[in-house]
Formats: structure tokens, sequence, C-alpha cells
């Protein structure tokens, strides 16, 4: 049977649309992330629809509240978890927020990185095929399947509609 986590996962723009706020994973030993690269998000919560998972989630995570959200794809991990868990991630862009960002969270350290320069560090293998998509100018939304096995992506396939 299938039962996927699902949870939501954001990647907020600066002004200027040059850079992005992510989260360095690097204050957990036990983070199945340590050390790697990520955008915000988390899982939903009962009672939750996907949009107001990703608010909170940016909201506890980075201290900013989402004005322009843009829904840019879903992916279906499965094995992508600790245990060999099913994930079902929507993935957006915050084109426009309000507040000033936190410095860190309880996972890690919070920096803006360009845009250009992501695919350059230490993140999960698998997100170097959909980040692209995330960035691109193309308006239609993505829709990806990537299967996990021990912590890595076995292949990668996505429709756009």
């Amino acid at each position: 049977m299938y039962t996927p986590i699902v949870g939501t996962l954001g990647y907020i723009l600066s002004p200027d649309r040059k850079k992005t706020l992510l989260v360095h994973r690097n204050k957990r030993d036990n983070d199945q992330h340590l050390g790697k690269y990520n955008g915000l998000g988390g899982k939903m919560e009962p009672g939750e629809d996907v949009f107001q998972c990703l608010a909170r989630e940016i909201g506890e995570e980075a201290g900013i509240v989402c004005v322009e959200t843009v829904l840019r794809g879903t992916i279906n991990w499965t094995g992508f978890g600790p245990n060999g868990e099913d994930w079902l991630g929507f993935i957006f862009r915050i084109d426009r927020f309000e507040g000033e960002p936190y410095q860190g969270n309880e996972e890690g350290d919070l920096s803006w990185v360009e845009v250009d320069r992501l695919l350059e560090l230490p993140m999960w293998e698998g997100d170097k095929f959909f980040l692209p998509l995330v960035f691109d100018d193309d308006p239609r939304i993505f829709h990806g399947y990537m299967p996990y096995e021990n912590a890595r992506p076995l292949s990668w396939k996505y429709t756009r509609l």
C-alpha cells in the first residue's frame, strides 16, 4: 500500500531574483540531511492544506511571510526517508515575502545563495535533477518521480503540464 508522507519544499527568491534562501543542515548530528543544503519546508500536519503547510514551515524556519508563491511541481520520492519511507513533495518558489529572514534555525544556518551556483553546493544528489525546473522560465508545473534506494536516486522522470 502506498501511504506517503506529504510535505512541502520552498525556495525563496531574493528581491532581485538572483539568490535563494537555503538552510545548511549543520546543527543536528542525527539529521538525515546533515551537511547538505536544502530548501525550507517539512511535513504536512492534519487539518492543513498544502499551502498552509508551506506557509507555516517557512514562518517557523525562516521567520518570514510568503506573499507571492508559485507551485513549481510535485515529486514522488519512493524510498527516500531514513527508513525507506515514501514522500510526496510539493515544490514551491516564493517570489515575494515580507519580513527579515532569520540567520538560522534549529536545523542549521540560513544563507542566500546565487541561483546560478546552486548545483555547486553539497545537496541531495536528486535535487540537482529538479532544481533547474524550479527556477526556469517555463510556467508549466512539473510532476516528477524519483525513486531512492540507500539515500541515492535510482532514476528521474517528469512530465510538465
